[in-house]
């Protein structure tokens, strides 16, 4: 008996590490595309905030009929959760995206996001610093690959090459995008996943609306079209596209990535996201990074690889 229960609690595991796998891709395609689509709106006038509060408010309009019937009623989770809420969608969400898109509108799209997934390896350190785990040789080799990786992304020797304050504010977009890893995987606080992402949209919505009608960031918006490598779109559509897709969809299914893989794993994954952003750049944009910085992006993501294989499991 005992032997059939641990089969079953295995096949459970591999089961849900599966589909987390599965939510974990979804979740980096859909975010992967934010960058690109956000670029073309950014240049026909659109402020990173107003791009932010559209995206997010599209987004939590799209999960509120959703997320309702996920809660059946069970309105005091939002209530007990109140705080946990506002602190997710000012970090995790308003606050991480308008530091991408502030980065965005500065660096190119490839070298944004690549500074941004240092995430994983922030991660990692916070896990060891909560677990108190000291850091293995490997992974200490992984994290000096990747930060000289980081380095050649950055095109450090050739002065001048990219924009220091865009890099501070993708550096911004990497600690909320690890926050978001850490505290979305956690279960404890009965918030179904759908309902963590809708909650955490909305109050990063009214969080960031309040902050334009105050005049703390600049609400610019334009009825130009979008224009993506010679294509033109309706700003409309760029900005549907933005909230449902890379707001709805990619919340929720990197929530459910997070409670099924745990945050250091679902980071990991989340490096997909690299890839889909340059693919989704060079497509939408026509942008590509220099060879020495497509050089660094393969030693940053290397290095973030071999830290992860040096990590302890988890006990």
């Amino acid at each position: 008996m005992a032997t059939m229960t641990h089969d079953v609690a295995a096949v459970t595991r591999s089961r849900r590490g599966q589909v987390g796998v599965a939510w974990a891709v979804l979740a980096a395609g859909s975010f992967g595309l934010s960058g690109a689509l956000a670029s073309g709106l950014l240049d026909a006038g659109w402020s990173p905030a107003a791009l932010v509060l559209c995206r997010i408010g599209v987004g939590a309009v799209a999960l509120a009929g959703p997320a309702a019937m996920t809660l059946r009623g069970r309105w005091h989770l939002l209530r007990a959760n109140a705080g946990f809420l506002v602190v997710f969608g000012l970090v995790a969400v308003a606050g991480c995206q308008y530091s991408y898109f502030n980065a965005v509108e500065r660096l190119p799209v490839a070298i944004a996001i690549l500074v941004e997934y240092v995430a994983p390896v922030a991660v990692v350190c916070w896990m060891w610093a909560r677990h108190h785990q000291a850091p293995s040789g490997l992974t200490l080799v992984g994290a000096a690959v990747a930060v000289a990786g980081l380095l050649l992304v950055l095109d450090v020797f050739a002065a001048g090459s990219v924009d220091g304050v865009g890099v501070l504010w993708a550096l911004g977009g990497m600690v909320g995008c690890a926050f978001f890893f850490v505290v979305s995987s956690g279960e404890e606080n009965g918030l179904p996943p759908i309902v963590l992402a809708a909650g955490g949209l909305t109050v990063g919505s009214v969080l960031l609306g309040l902050a334009g009608l105050v005049g703390l960031v600049d609400m610019s918006a334009s009825t130009s079209p979008a224009s993506y490598d010679r294509v033109r779109v309706g700003w409309w559509v760029a900005v549907l596209a933005l909230g449902v897709v890379t707001a709805a969809v990619s919340y929720v299914s990197g929530v459910f990535a997070s409670r099924a893989l745990g945050p250091r794993l679902a980071s990991f994954l989340g490096l997909l996201e690299v890839l889909f952003s340059v693919v989704f750049a060079w497509l939408l944009l026509g942008q590509l990074p220099h060879l020495i910085q497509l050089l660094g992006g393969v030693l940053l993501l290397g290095g973030v690889i071999v830290v992860r294989m040096g990590e302890p499991e988890p006990s």
